[in-house]
C-alpha cells in the first residue's frame, strides 16, 4: 500500500516546520516546495536534505523531498500553502495588518494553488497563507475545487492559543483546558467562555470576569504579539495547527477541528469562509457542527463574518 504524501508550498518558518512535525510522527511522505534559492528551488532542496539528515538519529522512516517542480508533488493528498509575504515590521515601525497583505498574497496564493490543483487534483487543500480567509477564498476560485477540499487553517491556531494562555493563568496543563474560538482569523475572532471548560469545570468558576476578558483579548492580538516579540510572523504553533488539521485528514481521523470552511446555511452564512466546528477526515470537510449560539455570541460572530466580507470584497470574484 502506497504511503500517503503531503505538499508543502512554501519552505519558510511555517513550511518547514511543518514538514518537521509531519515526518517525526511519520504522518506521509514530504514534498517541499519553493522558488527560493540559486537556482531556484535550492532552499526547499535543502531544507529536504537537512530534515532527511535527521531521521537516523529521530527514528522516522519516510521520503522527504524539496524543489522547485511541481512535477513532484503529484499525486499527494494533502496540499498545504504557506507561501505568501507574511507580516513583519515596516520601516516606520508599525506592522501590517493581515487585510493589506490582499493584492500581494492573492496573486502568490493563485498561481501556487493553480499549479498544485493541476499536479494533485484530488488533494484537500490547507490555507495557511494570510490574510486566511480571504485567501480560501482565492484558492477555491483558482483551484477549482469543491469547497470541502478547500479549508483553511486558523481555528485551530486561534484555540490553541486561547487554550495556552487560560493555562498559564490557571497553572493547569494545557491538556486540561476544552475550548473553542470561532470566526475569522482576525482581531474580531470569537472565542466562547461559555464553551470552555478545565477538565469539565465551566472556565467562569475558576477566573475572574475581567481576567477572562484580558485573555480573550490577547487571544485576539496573539498573532500580533509573536511579531512584535520576534519582528516576523509565528511559527511554531500556526505549523501545529496546520500538523493536526493534516493529520486528521490522512488518517481519517473524523476531528472536530475549528477550521475556516465554506458556509452554505450554517449559522446563517452562505458562500463564506468562516471558522467554524467541522469533521474532518479523508474526505476534507466531512461536516460543519452547528453549536447553539446565544445572541451575545451570534452578535460577536456577525461582526467577525463582517470583517471577513470586507476583505474578501475586494478580490474581485462573484
Amino acid at each position: 500500500m502506497a504511503r500517503s504524501k503531503v505538499t508543502i508550498v512554501g519552505a519558510g518558518n511555517v513550511g518547514a516546520t511543518c514538514a518537521h512535525w509531519i515526518a517525526s510522527r511519520e504522518i506521509a511522505d514530504v514534498v517541499l516546495v519553493d522558488i527560493a534559492g540559486d537556482p531556484p528551488g535550492n532552499f526547499a532542496k535543502g531544507k529536504a536534505l537537512d530534515l532527511f539528515e535527521a531521521a537516523p538519529v529521530m527514528k522516522f522512516d519516510l521520503n522527504i523531498s524539496g524543489g522547485s517542480d511541481y512535477a513532484m508533488t503529484a499525486g499527494s493528498d494533502v496540499v498545504v500553502v504557506t507561501a505568501g509575504v507574511p507580516r513583519k515590521k515596516k520601516p516606520d515601525g508599525t506592522f501590517p495588518s493581515r487585510d493589506e497583505l490582499v493584492a500581494t498574497n492573492q496573486a502568490i496564493v493563485g498561481a501556487v494553488v493553480r499549479e498544485a490543483a493541476r499536479y494533485s487534483p484530488d488533494a484537500v487543500m490547507i490555507i495557511v497563507s494570510n490574510p486566511l480567509d480571504a485567501m480560501c477564498h482565492v484558492a477555491l476560485h483558482e483551484s477549482g475545487f469543491p469547497a470541502n477540499r478547500v479549508i483553511g487553517q486558523a481555528g485551530s491556531l486561534d484555540t490553541a492559543r486561547y487554550k495556552a494562555f487560560l493555562a498559564m493563568e490557571l497553572g493547569v496543563s494545557v491538556r486540561d483546558i476544552h475550548g473553542i474560538v470561532l470566526g475569522g482569523h482576525g482581531d474580531e475572532m470569537v472565542p466562547l467562555p461559555r464553551h470552555t471548560s478545565v477538565a469539565g469545570i465551566p472556565v467562569r468558576e475558576l477566573i475572574a470576569e475581567d481576567k477572562l476578558q484580558q485573555i480573550i483579548a490577547r487571544t485576539r492580538k496573539g498573532g500580533g504579539e509573536i511579531v512584535g516579540l520576534v519582528g516576523v510572523s509565528a511559527w511554531y504553533a500556526p505549523a501545529a495547527g496546520t500538523v493536526e488539521m493534516v493529520e486528521a485528514i490522512v488518517r481519517d481521523q473524523k476531528r472536530v477541528i475549528p477550521s475556516a470552511v465554506l458556509t452554505s446555511g450554517e449559522y446563517g452564512y452562505s458562500g463564506l469562509y468562516l471558522g467554524l466546528p467541522a469533521v474532518l477526515g479523508a474526505g476534507g470537510v466531512e461536516r460543519i457542527i452547528e453549536m447553539q449560539l446565544n445572541d451575545e455570541e451570534k452578535d460577536m460572530l456577525e461582526i467577525s463574518a463582517n470583517a471577513v466580507r470586507s476583505v474578501v470584497g475586494v478580490l474581485g470574484y462573484n
